[in-house]
């Protein structure tokens, strides 16, 4: 697929639905070949319950850091059962992550930015590119609503940072109407929803959101506004904001 396909693709997707997309990506990459990523955040769970209502056979993955809240583990096995799935994981490499804090402890991500990302890239983007590197394409929750760093999210494109096609169903959508679907169609949704969180990554890294502040307030919050990326997400060589 060339960037003009991509363009055009862009185009034609602005006047359709999530699920026409996700219908579409199915079929020309097929299901073998296309995965979402959740992080199981409200995004992700809406896309899931989108794609397996095209293909109860569509492939679901997340990256299990070793340091994601219980809330989040609870939400992975109410989901794994409410919809009768396999739900695949992925780690980071053991050696990795016990040299890194025999050499400068467990919170090292505290400390300095080249630290968080340290450990941002063995817990998450290398357990990444495990599962990108055998796919066409993968799915992902991203939206223009969520930053300015995200405002032109495009509903498909070439990812360079993993060398595949990235779809963005629901890059046009605002989070009412995501909390409209959930509840709508009883979609299960991570309880720290519902104690102020709007952004859940690992315990040691998100907390709560203040009266006032961004949605991305509660990620990385010591450190500086431009410096919040773990590294997943790349756009005309820059990092775009991810869960």
């Amino acid at each position: 697929m060339n960037r003009d396909e991509i363009r055009q693709l862009n185009k034609e997707f602005e006047s359709v639905s999530a699920d026409e997309i996700l219908h579409w990506a199915l079929k020309y990459f097929g299901v073998n070949n296309i995965a979402l990523a959740s992080s199981f955040s409200i995004e992700d769970q809406l896309i899931l319950d989108m794609l397996l209502k095209v293909d109860k056979k569509a492939q679901i993955f997340t990256l299990d850091t070793g340091r994601l809240p219980q809330a989040t583990y609870d939400l992975i096995e109410i989901t794994r059962k409410k919809y009768a799935i396999s739900i695949e994981m992925f780690f980071p490499d053991a050696s990795a992550v016990e040299a890194m804090t025999k050499k400068k402890g467990p919170n090292s991500f505290f400390e300095s930015v080249e630290n968080r990302k340290e450990c941002c890239a063995i817990r998450k983007i290398e357990p990444l590119k495990k599962k990108l590197s055998t796919l066409k394409a993968w799915i992902t929750g991203l939206r223009r609503e969520q930053s300015e760093a995200r405002s032109d999210v495009p509903f498909i494109e070439w990812d360079e940072a993993f060398g595949l096609v990235k779809i963005n169903p629901i890059a046009d959508w605002e989070e009412l109407d995501i909390w409209d679907y959930i509840r709508n169609n009883r979609v299960p949704y991570n309880r720290l929803y519902d104690c102020s969180y709007t952004s859940i990554g690992c315990a040691p890294c998100t907390r709560p959101v203040k009266k006032g502040e961004s949605t991305r307030a509660g990620r990385w919050w010591w450190e500086n506004e431009e410096k919040k990326e773990c590294g997943i997400h790349i756009k005309d060589g820059k990092v775009v904001r991810k869960e």
